[in-house]
């Protein structure tokens, strides 16, 4: 049921909505500016703030989300970070001239996880707000130069938009509960969307765009390989190179490293005197991260500073204070670091939660890469208790 709570005459009414959704189909191609940020449920500060440029493609021929469309670094325009064309979705390494492929074919889902450019993204919006039978709530305000909506979604299962409106499985690592919300600011100008706010259980975010363009690109110029730097590898998603990536890792030194902590104080791996080091890559959105939790702080208890050091080491967050939080909504009280571009290169992390376990020469002993309750926990214990004892 769609509940206008109107608070002026022309622009708070379903009406105004489907002129909107129609002025939003009109729009075949755009270019724009993209600020975005992100934050952890709970937090006051972003964790994530990050400048893009987007060119976005309707595409008919692509019955997932319709469209295709490329990111790109804001400052030169031309150097690709991802790309969609309908078939693969394309992800850019820079830092190792590396292009990973994703065909859709390893996993298949019923839907492609690809978080949709903004016209697109703010067109499913608006069309599921008209057209759902769910329980939802729409409250419409009309304010100076722009109309404020937001949707908010009371079912089971959260809801969000991969070119239309699909239910998450709920996650046993989810913060909070399943109501959805989406926040729209339409120009009263243009009676477009230039920004949203998404809030889910696990994630804020925010996105605005400047200085759009529309209809003035042509989809037929459009191939994802022009965007592909001719001396960078390309890999396909799902081949297995973890073995690869930890035989050359497992049984040599560990890479040294000097990051910043929670606390905004500085510390080094040469730093740590105890027998066993156990370094964890985590991020502050990683669900099984979070559900790892409880664990480390058991295990961080069950030895002494002289046999056991943990060090957590964020991967995602550029914020102290996001750290700073996590740390102190999970209660733990283990050592928490911020991660730079280089210790992520010299460990070769590519995903989340990463456990590396050191023995008293900081030789890399065992890598455990994701976290599985109980089974995880053994393998780490095993591994600990087996270098204590020698």
């Amino acid at each position: 049921m769609l509940l206008l709570a109107s608070c002026g005459r022309d622009y708070t009414s379903k009406e105004y909505l489907e002129t909107v959704l129609g002025n939003l189909r009109q729009i075949k191609t755009a270019s724009y500016y993209m600020f975005g940020e992100a934050w952890c449920p709970g937090d006051t500060a972003a964790s994530f703030v990050f400048w893009r440029f987007y060119k976005e493609y309707r595409n008919p021929s692509d019955t997932t989300i319709g469209s295709s469309f490329v990111i790109l670094d804001s400052l030169t325009g031309s150097k690709a970070s991802f790309c969609y064309d309908g078939q693969m979705r394309a992800t850019f390494n820079h830092d190792v001239k590396g292009i990973m492929i994703d065909s859709f074919k390893v996993k298949p889902l019923p839907f492609r996880p690809i978080s949709a450019p903004f016209y697109n993204y703010v067109t499913s919006i608006i069309n599921y707000a008209l057209t759902t039978g769910d329980s939802i709530a729409v409250e419409m305000k009309e304010q100076e130069k722009d109309l404020f909506v937001r949707l908010t979604i009371h079912e089971e299962e959260q809801v969000e938009f991969f070119g239309k409106a699909f239910r998450m499985t709920p996650s046993p690592y989810n913060y909070g509960d399943n109501t959805s919300v989406y926040e729209l600011w339409i120009d009263k100008e243009t009676d477009l969307p230039y920004k949203i706010r998404r809030e889910m259980s696990h994630d804020i975010s925010v996105w605005t765009s400047f200085d759009p363009e529309f209809n003035k690109l042509d989809i037929k110029d459009f191939r994802a390989a022009d965007f592909f730097p001719p001396d960078y590898g390309i890999r396909q998603y799902g081949y297995k190179t973890t073995d690869e990536k930890k035989s050359e890792l497992l049984n040599r030194e560990a890479p040294e490293w000097t990051l910043r902590s929670a606390d905004n104080q500085t510390l080094s791996l040469a730093d740590l005197t105890s027998r066993v080091v156990l370094l964890q890559f985590t991020s502050v959105t990683c669900g099984p991260c979070k559900a790892s939790i409880p664990f480390l702080r058991e295990i961080n208890r069950e030895y002494g500073p002289d046999d056991f050091a943990l060090v957590a080491i964020e991967c995602s967050s550029k914020s102290i204070n996001a750290l700073r939080y996590y740390m102190e909504h999970n209660k733990f009280d283990y050592t928490f670091l911020q991660a730079d571009k280089e210790v992520l290169k010299n460990y070769s992390i590519e995903s989340f939660p990463v456990f590396f376990i050191l023995d008293q020469t900081r030789i890399i002993r065992e890598i455990i890469k994701g976290y599985a309750e109980e089974a995880t926990d053994e393998r780490i214990r095993i591994a600990v208790n087996k270098l204590l004892k020698n």
